[in-house]
């Protein structure tokens, strides 16, 4: 393949969930109490949290090999996917904005795994009591990322 004829372009939006997923974990581990919600508006609080396991914090009760396993998955994971970029043909837009979204997604919390052995998470959306699982921008890229994805999907279906 040519040079400049695939996706890996779009990395530096990896780059760029991975500075800001720091960026505010690091302002929320200075400013926000441990597992005190602080209100920001009616149906958002910022609370730290620390949590070992995966999504909803799937295997949370372990001895701690569950955060070595999701780490090594998640670095498998974005590894595949930049090879995919490196495969992408630049037309291919959408499609590598997902991918790089949840590349920087995945390595933003191994980076987390790797340093505290948990992922730190501090936005907790709410509707009165119901309160979704706290999460962070890490989060936010994968699922923001495999929404596109998902987009991308019924997209070309209909063009079927």
């Amino acid at each position: 393949m040519k040079k400049g004829t695939n996706c890996l372009h779009w990395l530096w939006l990896s780059a760029a969930v991975i500075l800001l997923d720091q960026g505010s974990k690091a302002l929320a581990v200075a400013f926000v109490p441990w597992q005190q919600s602080f209100a920001i508006t009616p149906f958002f609080n910022l609370i730290l949290a620390h949590n070992p396991g995966a999504a909803f914090s799937f295997l949370a009760w372990g001895s701690g090999w569950q955060g070595w396993l999701f780490g090594i998955i998640a670095v498998l994971v974005a590894g595949f996917l930049i090879h995919w970029l490196a495969k992408l043909p630049r037309t291919e837009t959408r499609f590598a904005i997902a991918l790089a979204l949840i590349v920087g997604g995945a390595l933003g919390n191994v980076i987390d795994r790797i340093i505290h052995g948990y992922v730190i998470d501090f936005l907790d959306f709410h509707v009165s009591v119901w309160h979704w699982p706290a999460f962070n921008v890490a989060d936010s890229g994968i699922t923001i990322g495999a929404a596109l994805i998902i987009l991308q999907f019924f997209l070309s279906r209909g063009r079927s």
